[in-house]
């Protein structure tokens, strides 16, 4: 079964996403901050990450650069997922090595196209 790492500093948010994500095949993680996050990757790689942009401690980009820094850091696919939603914001993400970008709020419809897009089939289906 895939992984995925919920990070979001929103506890509502982080449970609307595992919901999602589970009833996609996934099984979760949940992290609420890009510093909790980070320690959760080094401790187990997961193969995907849906990432919030504003958060204390460490936020998603500073998290996101830091990711792809680790051994088998390449390896998760990250999506995005913030209310920052100007083209700089997108295209930094991207840059960092974001693989998607998704606006708040979603739905499952959104998440399950995204994660498509990104390569990530829901294991449901």
């Amino acid at each position: 079964m895939k992984q995925c790492l919920v990070v979001d500093d929103s506890r509502v948010i982080r449970k609307v996403a595992r919901r999602i994500l589970e009833g996609m095949g996934f099984e979760c993680d949940e992290a609420g901050d890009g510093a909790a996050a980070l320690t959760a990757c080094r401790h187990q790689m997961p193969d995907a990450v849906l990432l919030d942009w504003s958060m204390p401690v460490m936020n998603g980009l500073d998290f996101l650069k830091a990711l792809r820094k680790e051994p088998g850091g390449e390896k998760p696919v990250v999506v995005f997922c913030t209310t920052e939603n100007d083209m700089a914001h997108i295209t930094e993400a991207l840059r960092h090595g974001a693989d998607e970008y998704v606006m708040k709020p979603f739905d499952e419809d959104i998440l399950e196209s995204k994660f498509a897009d990104a390569g990530l089939a829901p294991a449901a289906a």
